[in-house]
């Protein structure tokens, strides 16, 4: 029988749901793109875990602090300011655009006026989120069932980051690909990057990384993954646990399906041998320094 704290979210049944969310974060996550300052490999802009859904670090407006919120037990949008303003707009059937338009409205309400590039980003097509209404699907339980999952898959995660001596990034939400990651770093200076300029920053250092998304071509299912990079020679053919981990050759990552973690005897350590094995494989491969890195 499945843990219960793991539910089920098949990609078929609430993509449609999944793919208008992804559009509403990313203007959240250009809010605070345009509003925290830069810290390295973007931590300052991905969002947070919360015992409600998924939140901003605390942002800057001129002479004032605010955050957003998005609520996924009661369904809202929260801005909440320093000095007491707050709003709130309901999470609910409703086009991009019209979320656009809404949220814009609020923030100039709350004399928080913000200027944003309103087109998507790290999608594979890029789309106009001020002029977007061909998605406006908004599932309430679906999307429950989405921040739950995330609840639980951050606290197995920030558990696996207590081995790990080194620097290390928090456990966050990255909106452009809509995944939970963790970052492990050597310390070493990785060769350049060819992409944006986000996308060379994040990996101007060697990284092994794990984490977990909701599905995208090619994989169209909820997966933990685990990358290291650059990828050491041998990786993609190392033994790791568990059993269903594989590694996909065309994504170039080890994959865990959640399917299998979900219906697994203990979801909790079939996470944990995945994070230990594929780190194990990874850094040793790559010649990490285990003794001062690992406790």
């Amino acid at each position: 029988m499945a843990d219960q704290r793991w539910p089920a979210l098949p990609y078929d049944e609430w993509k449609d749901t999944y793919a208008t969310l992804h559009l509403w974060m990313q203007i959240v996550g250009k809010i605070a793109l345009a509003s925290a300052p830069p810290l390295n490999h973007s931590w300052g802009v991905a969002l947070q875990v919360t015992p409600r859904g998924l939140a901003t670090r605390t942002l800057v407006c001129g002479p004032r602090t605010f955050a957003i919120e998005l609520d996924f037990v009661d369904h809202q949008l929260l801005i909440r300011v320093a000095d007491g303003a707050a709003a709130s707009l309901a999470l609910q059937p409703q086009t991009v655009a019209q979320f656009y338009r809404d949220l814009m409205a609020v923030m100039r309400g709350l004399s928080l006026p913000f200027r944003i590039w309103p087109v998507s980003v790290e999608m594979p097509e890029a789309i106009r989120l001020d002029a977007d209404t061909s998605h406006a699907s908004y599932d309430a339980n679906q999307a429950n069932r989405f921040w739950r999952i995330l609840v639980e898959a951050e606290r197995v995660f920030s558990g696996t980051r207590c081995t790990f001596v080194g620097k290390s990034s928090p456990v966050h939400f990255f909106w452009g690909g809509m995944d939970l990651a963790v970052t492990r770093f050597s310390g070493r200076p990785a060769p350049p990057r060819e992409g944006p300029a986000f996308m060379r920053e994040a990996y101007s250092h060697e990284v092994i990384s794990h984490g977990f998304w909701f599905g995208s071509a090619p994989l169209l299912e909820p997966a933990f993954y685990a990358y290291a990079v650059p990828e050491p020679a041998g990786l993609r053919d190392a033994r790791i646990e568990p059993e269903a981990a594989f590694y996909h050759r065309e994504l170039g990552e080890f994959i865990l399906p959640y399917e299998a973690v979900r219906t697994a005897p203990d979801p909790d350590a079939a996470i944990r041998r995945f994070v230990a094995t594929t780190y194990d494989r990874a850094a040793t491969l790559a010649g990490w320094d285990r003794r001062a890195l690992d406790r």
